[in-house]
């Protein structure tokens, strides 16, 4: 059976690491073109305990504005956004939850729109509204894309 572990694919590759602060800044800035999601850092000497979180990750994100098209949870604190990012044509995407004060924030400005009906968003039902509410949202550039809402506009 040699012949079949041969054609197996490896999939450990070298991470390169330094502790120069200027050569990471710079590898997290070339390196974006290339789709690198960002990168990790952690203190000199420190491992990678079982179970701990000791080490940081920097992602790519930029800030785009989103339509409000509904909320999960309730309408005066909602759990979480779902959200046109770019063209309101796009696939609707839900948000990550929302901070307690923004979502309180959030529910003041949603308490007079207009229900159209309850819908489904990657797989989550939500409440589907009318109105203009326009959101800052961080869209994260990594595999999960998570969306987290900054601010309302």
């Amino acid at each position: 059976m040699p012949g079949l572990a041969a054609d197996l694919v490896r999939s450990e590759q070298v991470t390169p690491a330094t502790d120069d602060r200027d050569g990471a800044v710079l590898w997290y800035d070339a390196l974006r073109e290339q789709g690198i999601e960002g990168i990790v850092c952690k203190r000199g000497g420190v491992g990678y305990p079982s179970g701990q979180r000791w080490w940081l990750k920097v992602r790519h994100a930029d800030t785009v504005d989103a339509l409000v098209l509904g909320f999960t949870g309730p309408r005066l604190g909602p759990h979480s956004l779902v959200l046109a990012v770019g063209d309101e044509s796009g696939s609707a995407r839900v948000s990550a939850c929302l901070e307690p004060v923004l979502a309180a924030r959030v529910g003041e400005a949603l308490s007079g729109a207009a229900v159209v009906g309850e819908r489904r968003a990657e797989g989550e039902p939500y409440t589907r509204v009318e109105t203009d509410l326009v959101v800052e949202v961080l869209a994260g550039s990594g595999r999960h894309g998570t969306l987290i809402v900054i601010r309302m506009r």
